[in-house]
């Protein structure tokens, strides 16, 4: 649907990207039940409503608009999770997302206690936080699964495809004036969604891994 492929994409992105479709747990109800996204969202002071606005002439004591702290976001069929925002100065490394996923496994245990006696399938990308030893260690500790997420593959991430983007125009052309303001903003949208959206969001997975896979692992 217009997505560029990166510069480096090669035979061996494509048939990763296909890869998903042909895994056991594809599609299944056991994804419905149990599985968990997660990405990260960039929170801006100010996010434009169109390139046209972001390129007017600003006084010079016009604020810049500025990056707010990182939203690293967990949800599942039943809803939100955990929304986690990076302290100010922190880096995303794996300490940090080790540290994210024990907020994950407690929040869990606090709001679908059920869930913690089931096989716990983890969706997150391929950043180097994610693919680590540490933490991998974490994972396997708490014995949860991390399904398969081809690089490069934003139309295959729930959060991407599915939450990002009405998020994004939630908070297009309100100016904030804090970080605690935007963390307000973003935790209002993310609360006040019902939960069949976040449920289409979990359905719509398999279905974009088949056609993928029919696509030959070209963005379709």
């Amino acid at each position: 649907m217009g997505t560029k492929a990166p510069y480096h994409w090669s035979s061996e992105t494509t048939n990763g990207r296909q890869s998903p479709a042909l895994d056991p747990l594809g599609g299944g109800s056991r994804i419905s039940g149990t599985h968990r996204c997660d990405d990260e969202y960039w929170c801006h002071l100010y996010t434009p409503e169109s390139k046209k606005t972001s390129m007017q002439w600003k006084h010079t004591s016009s604020p810049p608009p500025g990056k707010s702290k990182a939203n690293r976001f967990f949800f599942n069929c039943r809803g939100p999770l955990l929304i986690d925002f990076l302290p100010q100065g922190s880096t995303i490394n794996s300490t940090q997302y080790c540290s994210t996923l024990t907020k994950l496994r407690e929040a869990i245990r606090s709001k679908r206690p059920s869930l913690l006696t089931q096989q716990v399938i983890l969706l997150h990308n391929n950043v180097r936080s994610h693919v680590s030893h540490e933490t991998y260690t974490t994972s396997q500790k708490f014995r949860w699964e991390v399904l398969e997420h081809p690089p490069y593959s934003p139309d295959l991430s729930p959060c991407d495809f599915h939450i990002f983007g009405p998020l994004k125009r939630a908070l297009q052309g309100t100016r904030f004036h804090s970080d605690d303001e935007v963390k307000e903003a973003v935790q209002d949208f993310i609360k006040n969604q019902p939960r069949s959206f976040y449920s289409n969001g979990i359905d719509l997975l398999p279905k974009r891994w088949d056609l993928c896979y029919k696509a030959h692992g070209d963005f379709f």
